[in-house]
């Protein structure tokens, strides 16, 4: 029979560090052995080189055989039971005997393999932990402790008097694993390591990730020999068999960490993992310095130990955090009731104190409109300025959380005093914005020994070493702040979104402001318009009328003394003072048309028609006009405005139309959608369309549109009389009834006016 260990000798070094395979060094420490069962024919496939030390049965008595050839066949019979449960519970091991002497067993499933380790109590006593005392003494703490760092301390306290050891820390990891030591229990005699920093490299990542799976761990001896663990060479794999011990308490740990260890000068350690979130937020540390073996139940009590700390982990940094929360929350509140109440915010209420508070900042700035309004301790403007420009380029949109801006912002070095850490938003306009500042924070690390020193070069180039010396090696960090916290960014973050709706308020404000005087304005114009208007329509009136009535006298009489040039003189004076006259009424028409009060109706459109074709009866008669109309709506409108609008248009069709012709005019009805009609606002909505077409005279197309102007003449006076402004007023009514007016027409074939309405119902 073949027998082949399963060791990983790989070489550690700089290069492959992070990936060492720690989880299946093919070896184990030697204050117990190990089995490897496979799962399916519970066949031996793997022992420990040191069986015969403990059993009297050397691997290859043992392997590739079952449990009853080495233990008692009722106890084989038992672990089976034991094994088959869906969850082995690792607090309760199962006991093996071997010549009387008992055997803590604790069990875990390794893919197809189950692992057994045995570590052996002669006196077959069970020390079980005392839970109820354990427990209560950690009420009390609890009870008696309100931070994290006390409870910390308790900790560490009460797991040296669990457990012995010489020295207990409690290690917290910051965000790049660097380790810091929060707490610690130690021998009056020892040097203490409170307070000390340990670099990340010295729990490489795939360590770190081990901690999480297995919560415990333990080295009883550093200067221990690894024992090897032996399988049977199967010549028919192609693959070198390997075991993960991942969740193993006997598997040897990496050279490195030895030697680490032993440059420490410690001589047994037992390591317990703090997780928060399922993830590692620090370790419980125990050193000893000899060789210590912790019993199975204490290691499960100064497991507990560790359950206790980590329940409390997120409670205790919520409960800081609410504190934190509640000042921070109360300067908030503050600050928004002064931003409300008052709209002089910028120049009365920026250097309140609450402002800083509300982000527990040591200094704030606000660029608006080119203006800096400063509070606290800030750098000096013509250092602020080019900043806030700085993120307005780079940070608009998202906005700036850092504790350390010299790595954001090039030029942050002559303001890292004031300014190390900043939080910026940013407001409307193009560099506007409001930036929380923290000033420096020199920090004094306190290194456990110098981290540089982890890489060392020898003959076969860099490799990962455990540093020589663990004497206190400083370092002094600057161009730091204090690290920003959740609550302290809500409140920077809900003020600004506040001071946004505030300065757009104002802005608003203003022009309403200005509006407002404009209105004001506007209506002192229009009462003047409103004088004038009076003027032309009543005081100018009356003298036109006495210029007609003198000038029909002096042509009514028959004075012999009167030439025929002097009466055709006067005849022209009250033709003009005629033509005058009706533009007055046309203005004033225009006039009343956008300025009269606008009381709508329901109106009758065919009653309107008839009223209109009643008014124009005369001239109808004389010009033999043909007026066809189909069957109009009822609608909301101004009734005497649809008069005019209808009179004017029907007016119009009789008049351009040549003399030697009698006027055709119909009248048409639909309904369309503003989605067919051009230039329309609201295309769901539906309109009455009313198309006047003629036969008249027509115009050129290019004076569609400009026909509806004021004053706008296409023909000669003399031949279609009229002052150009009947269009514009039926321009002005559709307008009133939120509706339109459009004109097609072809020269010399006739128009077609087309008055559309909205629909009312």
């Amino acid at each position: 029979m073949n027998i082949k260990n399963i060791v990983n000798r790989d070489l550690v070094n700089l290069t492959n560090c992070e990936s060492e395979p720690i989880h299946i060094p093919g070896s184990i420490q030697p204050h117990g052995f190990m089995l490897g069962v496979n799962r399916q024919t519970y066949l031996i496939d793997y022992c420990s080189e040191n069986s015969a030390v403990y059993i009297e049965l050397t691997p290859q008595a043992i392997l590739g055989k079952p449990l009853s050839e080495i233990f008692p066949m009722q106890e084989a019979e038992d672990f089976r039971a034991y094994a088959a449960a869906e969850s082995i519970d690792s607090a309760q091991p199962f006991v093996f005997s071997f010549n009387e002497v008992p055997y803590n067993t604790t069990v875990h499933k390794s893919n197809e393999t189950l692992v057994l380790e045995f570590e052996p109590f002669p006196d077959g006593t069970i020390n079980l932990p005392n839970l109820y005392n354990q427990t209560r003494t950690f009420v009390s703490i609890m009870e008696k402790t309100t931070y994290l760092p006390e409870l910390c301390q308790e900790i560490a306290n009460e797991t040296r008097v669990i457990t012995g050891y010489d020295r207990v820390m409690v290690y917290k990891f910051d965000s790049e694993f660097n380790g810091d030591v929060i707490a610690e229990s130690k021998r009056e005699d020892l040097d203490s390591f409170a307070g000390q920093k340990y670099p990340h490299t010295d729990i490489p990542a795939q360590a770190r990730e081990l901690y999480i799976r297995n919560p415990l761990r333990m080295i009883a001896d550093i200067n221990y020999t690894p024992v090897p663990i032996l399988t049977l060479d199967d010549t028919s794999e192609k693959t070198n068999k390997s075991l993960d011990l991942s969740l193993s308490i006997l598997r040897s740990v990496s050279p490195i960490h030895v030697e680490y260890l032993k440059n420490m000068g410690v001589g047994a350690t037992l390591t317990i993992s703090l997780l928060k979130n399922q993830k590692l937020w620090g370790l419980i540390a125990c050193h000893h310095y000899s060789a210590k073996i912790l019993p199975h139940y204490t290691r499960l009590s100064a497991l507990l130990q560790g359950h206790f700390l980590t329940s409390q982990i997120s409670v205790r940094e919520v409960a800081e955090e609410f504190e934190v929360t509640q000042k921070v929350d109360k300067s908030l509140t503050e600050m928004l009731s002064n931003l409300h109440e008052n709209n002089l915010f910028f120049e009365e209420y920026h250097s309140s104190d609450a402002l800083l508070k509300l982000a527990n900042a040591t200094g704030t700035a606000i660029f608006y409109n080119n203006k800096l309004y400063k509070n606290g301790i800030t750098p000096a403007d013509e250092q602020l300025t080019p900043l806030f420009h700085f993120l307005a380029d780079h940070y608009k949109s998202q906005g700036l959380v850092t504790h350390r801006l010299i790595d954001q912002y090039p030029d942050a070095g002559p303001i890292s005093q004031q300014a190390a850490g900043i939080v910026y938003h940013a407001l409307p306009g193009s560099a506007d914005g409001i930036i929380w500042m923290r000033q420096e924070k020199v920090e004094n690390i306190n290194w456990a020994g110098n981290p540089d020193k982890a890489v060392l070069a020898n003959e076969d180039g860099l490799r990962l070493s455990p540093r020589k010396s663990f004497e206190l090696w400083k370092e002094v960090v600057k161009d730091n702040s204090a690290p920003w916290r959740k609550s302290e960014l809500h409140a920077a973050s809900g003020f600004s979104y506040a001071l946004q709706k505030h300065i757009n308020y104002r802005v608003i404000q203003t022009q309403e402001d200005a509006n407002r005087a404009l209105n004001e304005e506007l209506k002192t114009a229009n009462q003047e318009l409103a004088n004038l208007n009076w003027i032309s329509t009543h005081d100018l009136k009356e003298p036109l009328r006495k210029i007609q009535i003198f000038a029909s006298k002096v042509l009514d009489r028959e004075d012999p003394d009167l030439s025929l040039q002097v009466k055709d003189s006067v005849g022209r004076m009250r033709v003009a003072a005629e033509k005058m006259q009706n533009l007055i009424e046309d203005i004033l028409a225009y006039s009343k048309a956008g300025n009269s009060e606008k009381v709508f109706e329901d109106v009758d459109l065919n009653v309107v028609l008839g009223n209109v074709l009643h008014e124009l009866n005369e001239n109808i008669e004389e010009r033999n006009a043909s007026i066809q109309a189909q069957q109009l709506p009822t609608l909301k409108a101004i009734p005497f405005q649809i008069h005019q609008l209808f009179l004017n248009l029907i007016s119009n069709a009789i008049k351009f139309t040549d003399g030697d012709k009698n006027p055709d005019i119909s009248i048409h009805l639909s309904v369309v959608k503003g989605s067919d009609i051009n230039d329309i606002i609201s295309p769901q909505k539906e309109f009455y369309s009313i198309a006047f077409a003629d036969q008249g005279i027509g115009f050129e197309k290019e004076y569609e549109h400009r026909i509806f102007d004021v004053f706008q003449r296409l023909h000669p006076a003399h031949k279609y009389p009229g002052t150009g402004i009947g269009l514009a007023i039926c321009k002005k009514i559709a307008e009133n009834h939120k509706g339109f007016i459009t004109a097609q027409s072809e020269l010399g074939k006739g128009s077609v006016f087309t008055l559309f309405l909205p629909v009312t119902r």
